[in-house]
């Protein structure tokens, strides 16, 4: 009897993509990739002709147009287990681009709950990346997308209706024991440079940058973990979800208007 593998990797996301029957000519330009079916379902909504790619266990994609431009969602998890295999499925998938639109807690008092929060890089904290890189490996999100993002984001929040919320641009803390961000665990994130802590930046920049594909992540504001505010029953954090969405798509316009004029 044999103790080694057959096979180098028992299951890959090439192997993901031919069990949900995926091509690459099936996925949009772009990929919004929300945590739950809700937000990727709003997406939907503001596609015209979505077509649902697959269902398989709780992962649904769906590919349609908005305003002329390919675009591909599927809910993307809530925690970095789910990420990592929604990602997989997407790279292997060979879209051009991705953004994450999320949500996460706020590691400084002055990021109010209903603000965005634009992530650059990630601490790992989660138990994902460790099968991927080795610890000294910083994620990071693709420089030119996430500045564009940062502009878009800003021209965003100019508007009344915006309500005097305010972006903030910095490094995520990705962890998996939500119920463990005691005093010294943060302490040593925001020691480390993390402005807001999530459950998902992490996995999803370091699988893109594997595969070398621009990534950037914006994120609607529901607590925050210094001052112990809860805002899940805020209205201003479900105005900064639908927010984000709003911008996501507003940079996908933008950067298909920069590629034509160029």
């Amino acid at each position: 009897m044999t103790t080694q593998m057959r096979k180098e990797v028992h299951m890959t996301g090439q192997d993901l993509m031919n069990m949900v029957q995926l091509r690459p000519k099936d996925v949009g330009k772009y990929a919004l990739v929300p945590g739950p079916k809700e937000r990727a379902d709003a997406i939907v909504k503001k596609m015209k002709n979505p077509v649902k790619n697959f269902s398989f266990m709780e992962y649904t994609m769906s590919t349609g147009q908005y305003e002329g431009i390919p675009l591909t969602t599927i809910n993307g998890g809530r925690f970095a287990a789910d990420t990592s295999i929604t990602t997989e499925i997407l790279c292997n998938a060979q879209v051009k681009a991705m953004i994450r639109v999320g949500s996460c807690g706020a590691l400084r008092e002055d990021i109010k709950v209903g603000d965005l929060v634009i992530a650059t890089t990630a601490l790992k904290g989660e138990g994902v990346t460790q099968y991927y890189v080795d610890k000294d490996f910083v994620p990071t999100a693709d420089a030119q997308l996430t500045q564009e993002l940062t502009e878009v984001t800003q021209k965003a929040l100019k508007s009344p209706l915006a309500l005097g919320r305010k972006v903030h641009v910095g490094c995520c803390w990705t962890t998996d024991a939500i119920l463990r961000e005691t005093r010294e665990n943060v302490g040593k994130a925001v020691a480390q440079g993390a402005i807001a802590v999530d459950m998902v930046t992490a996995a999803f920049l370091t699988i893109c940058q594997s595969y070398k594909i621009p990534a950037a992540v914006l994120m609607a504001v529901s607590d925050n973990v210094m001052t112990g505010e809860m805002g899940f029953l805020n209205p201003g954090y479900y105005l900064a979800e639908a927010s984000i969405v709003d911008i996501a798509l507003s940079l996908i316009k933008e950067l298909e208007l920069s590629k034509k004029a160029a």
